[in-house]
């Protein structure tokens, strides 16, 4: 009896890698082996990168939040320790984005921390 080998599956599983990695440069779209190492590398860093974006905008939230205390002088840890002393509850990313697009509610806020 012959060997069954289902080159469908095969070639339906090469397909799938080789479309997903359009774009790439050189053999990383076209040779199989070389698509399917870029691709699984590419996974890999997204996974981390999901993980890192959610620090970086952390850190530029808070740099926006100190640039923007600083103008009323007061430093950034300062106000955050009033806000939980006062018993506000705003996080970052609003007053990030109060202070940068919504500067007189930011104020308000500022001068009731103080």
């Amino acid at each position: 009896m012959p060997r069954s080998v289902n080159a469908v599956a095969s070639r339906a599983r090469r397909k799938k890698i080789l479309k997903r990695t359009r774009g790439y440069y050189g053999a990383k779209k076209n040779v199989f082996t070389v698509a399917k190492n870029t691709y699984e590398k590419g996974l890999k860093y997204a996974y981390r990168d999901r993980k890192t974006k959610k620090r970086n905008f952390r850190a530029l939230w808070i740099q926006r939040i100190n640039a923007a205390t600083r103008l009323y002088d007061i430093s950034y840890s300062e106000f955050i320790n009033l806000m939980g002393v006062k018993g506000i509850k705003l996080n970052r990313k609003v007053l990030a984005d109060l202070a940068m697009n919504h500067p007189e509610a930011f104020k308000k806020v500022v001068e009731t921390v103080k």
